[in-house]
């Protein structure tokens, strides 16, 4: 199929794009990736009159070490997240997380501002962020401001972007040598998105515990009630299969396999 007559725009700045949101307001989307969009627009689920393709603007992407958390510019695509070796050996779970998206050709493509700010409730990244403790960085017209992961996802496809903001960069904050983290999801065998996925970070101690879930509701949520039940103990089977039958008011499981660094 074949998308809705639109203008295109290929802004040279985010301040350019921002201005083009501003002025085109909701008759423009932007374009990352493409592998949320396009599709839509093929099926006539989106028909906007303005894309905004926001690839060449130089500076939004990138993986980097900055104050004490890891910074991930929106544009670096889930391949460059799969296999960057900085992420591998500080966070693992986010280069875990990125080779069970898709196929090689989403995953050479898509990036993960885009799919964040997409917030398809069967995404992979949703969970992985909320376990992480993650902040998502917007800038609009008066300047950049930082999102709590808690706060970002609002419900279906809705995050709490304002209509003139862009996703520019997420920082993960800095876990301790001894931090298992694993994310688990029984995948759709069509589309590789999650029926459900896990996403696990505890410390060695328990003290410190993130588990996001995705794929099992309207979007990605914490399971506070598993975080509660692993907090503080020492992480045996015993621990882990209470943990697992722990619930909270919109999830009641854990993966419980966890790779350790």
């Amino acid at each position: 199929m074949y998308p809705a007559q639109f203008e295109y725009h290929s802004p040279a700045s985010v301040q350019e794009a921002i201005s083009l949101l501003g002025r085109l307001k909701d008759d423009a989307k932007l374009l990352a990736g493409g592998h949320s969009l396009i599709p839509m627009m093929k099926l006539r689920l989106a028909q906007p009159k303005h894309v905004i393709d926001i690839r060449k603007i130089p500076g939004l992407s990138g993986i980097k070490e900055d104050g004490g958390a890891i910074a991930i510019g929106a544009l670096t695509t889930h391949y460059a997240v799969e296999s960057s070796s900085l992420l591998k050996q500080k966070c693992a779970l986010l280069t875990e997380t990125a080779g069970t998206i898709g196929d090689p050709q989403v995953r050479n493509m898509g990036t993960v501002g885009g799919s964040l700010a997409h917030a398809d409730p069967a995404a992979d990244y949703p969970a992985a962020a909320i376990a992480l403790g993650a902040e998502v960085v917007a800038e609009g017209p008066k300047g950049k401001r930082t999102i709590k992961v808690d706060d970002f996802f609002k419900g279906l496809l809705t995050t709490a972007l304002q209509p003139d903001e862009i996703l520019v960069e997420i920082r993960i904050p800095s876990w301790p040598v001894g931090t298992g983290m694993a994310y688990m999801k029984f995948p759709h065998p069509a589309s590789r998105f999650a029926v459900v996925g896990v996403a696990a970070v505890v410390t060695a101690d328990g003290k410190k515990v993130g588990v996001g879930i995705t794929g099992a509701g309207t979007k990605a949520v914490r399971a506070k009630g598993v975080e509660a039940a692993l907090s503080g103990k020492t992480l045996d089977a015993a621990a882990i299969k209470a943990a697992a039958e722990a619930r909270s008011p919109q999830q009641g499981f854990l993966a419980n396999e966890f790779s350790w660094r």
